[in-house]
């Protein structure tokens, strides 16, 4: 058997690095059903891949800025949470949020059937739904952003650790059908430069992912500036590298970069990861 099997398997995998961080002392969030959510195929997906364990920092950074953001639109009046390819994200059963938030999970069916049958007889913290739905359908797609943007006031979406595995095209497009809501207000994200990606491709598991027929594709050479054209201006955009030396999760060996100006634009072949905060322009 293949080590990862389809894309759905990156959601084990992602599951693992938040139950490690969730295990220190000094844990930035904790998620208690992480450990159960990536199972056993998880810790061997995790244990393969060498590269992403001495990385490890970068997969918690990402979990940790997304929380910042959430609970930043959380402040400004989101009243709705759409997560696309929410994978195993825990988070309305571990974040302070409140009751009447609304939040939608949307994935493949075979994945959250699989979330459905671990969290049975959890309690989420808020209104959860969960939509089995292939967002490559983009009549589909369009016709359920189109239901949520009529019945929600301000909307955050979330698509943590997606853009990656979709060409330019089809990021734009997707930034195209959400940008169309009125309601849509904030759009959180992770982005990697043409250098990482390049790097990734080489020694973070590319190989096993093309043949899982889901490879590494989106690094915009702009960077952020890239969904202006599509609707959206950032609000906010933060390097992982720095957020993790400034939480303490950077390894000594790394630590010399910190002290590098930080830039979160255009990085060309410069290694770089982003969480980005966009807004509606």
């Amino acid at each position: 058997m293949p080590l990862i099997r389809n894309i759905s398997d990156t959601a084990r995998w992602a599951a693992v690095f938040r139950a490690q961080e969730t295990e220190r002392k000094d844990a930035l969030f904790r998620d208690p059903l992480a450990r159960k959510l990536a199972g056993d195929r998880g810790e061997q997906i995790a244990a393969a891949m060498k590269m992403h364990q001495r990385n490890a920092w970068s997969w918690v950074m990402r979990t940790y800025l997304v929380d910042q953001y959430i609970a930043r639109g959380l402040g400004a009046g989101v009243d709705t949470i759409l997560n696309l390819a929410a994978g195993l994200d825990a988070r309305p059963y571990r974040m302070e949020i409140p009751r009447t938030l609304r939040w939608i999970e949307v994935d493949l069916p075979e994945l959250l059937a699989y979330k459905e049958e671990i969290l049975a007889g959890e309690t989420p913290r808020c209104a959860l739904q969960r939509v089995a739905l292939d967002l490559s359908d983009v009549a589909k797609r369009r016709a359920l952003f189109a239901q949520i943007g009529a019945s929600a006031r301000k909307v955050l979406v979330l698509s943590e650790g997606l853009l990656v595995y979709l060409s330019a095209d089809d990021v734009g497009e997707l930034a195209t059908d959400l940008a169309r809501q009125p309601s849509f207000h904030y759009w959180a994200f992770d982005i990697v430069s043409p250098g990482l990606l390049e790097m990734l491709r080489r020694q973070g598991g590319g190989a096993e992912l093309a043949q899982a027929g889901a490879p590494f594709k989106f690094a915009p050479a702009e960077g952020p500036a890239f969904f202006a054209r599509y609707g959206w201006r950032p609000a906010d955009v933060q390097s992982t590298f720095k957020a993790a030396a400034r939480t303490r999760r950077l390894p000594w060996s790394l630590r010399i970069f910190s002290f590098f100006p930080e830039s979160n634009g255009a990085q060309g072949k410069r290694p770089w990861s982003g969480i980005c905060l966009m807004e509606r322009a």
